[in-house]
């Protein structure tokens, strides 16, 4: 048996999640009522976390505000969700401020998230990858991972690094 494998033998398989995406527009036009919002990297993680037997418990759209954004990953910690995956914000503008707000409430910081991301961006993407500014850690014993909102990064952190390694992440943030 790998290293791997022992790693994650015995631990459970389905555990449940919080989505939130960070977008002004996204958010406005939810304000507006729309029926869809054309949150595409929203619809993404929502669809790759259940189909990998997980189920999300929250999902809510942000403005790019560090109040509301403070507010929102509160209120989804405060659900039953064992993990949150929020999406946008994480740019070089000026108003992306998702890494500022969830960085300041992270108790522990995983930095090998970030670096593996940044290295596999960087496989599909190259040299734009240090753009990213992609973390994850954990607060109040639940992991979080902020992704970038493009569709391709949402689909590549968690097909590729949040879902295979979830189980092995969960047991170690939630002792």
């Amino acid at each position: 048996m790998s290293t791997s494998a022992k790693h994650k033998e015995g631990l459970r398989k389905h555990y449940k999640c919080a989505v939130l995406t960070i977008s002004t527009s996204k958010y406005w036009t939810k304000q507006e009522g729309a029926k869809e919002l054309g949150d595409l990297s929203g619809e993404i993680a929502q669809k790759l976390v259940t189909k990998n037997g997980h189920v999300v418990v929250y999902y809510d759209v942000l403005p790019d505000d560090e109040a509301k954004i403070r507010d929102g990953i509160t209120k989804a910690l405060g659900t039953e969700a064992e993990f949150v995956i929020t999406t946008g914000g994480t740019g070089m503008t000026k108003n992306d401020l998702t890494i500022e707000v969830i960085s300041k409430l992270l108790e522990k910081e995983m930095p090998g998230f970030g670096e593996l991301f940044r290295q596999k961006s960087y496989e599909d993407i190259g040299t734009a990858a240090v753009l990213s500014r992609a973390i994850a850690g954990v607060i109040h014993k639940k992991a979080v991972f902020c992704l970038p909102g493009s569709p391709n990064a949402v689909r590549l952190a968690l097909a590729e690094i949040i879902m295979p390694e979830l189980a092995h992440i969960i047991k170690h943030v939630s002792e």
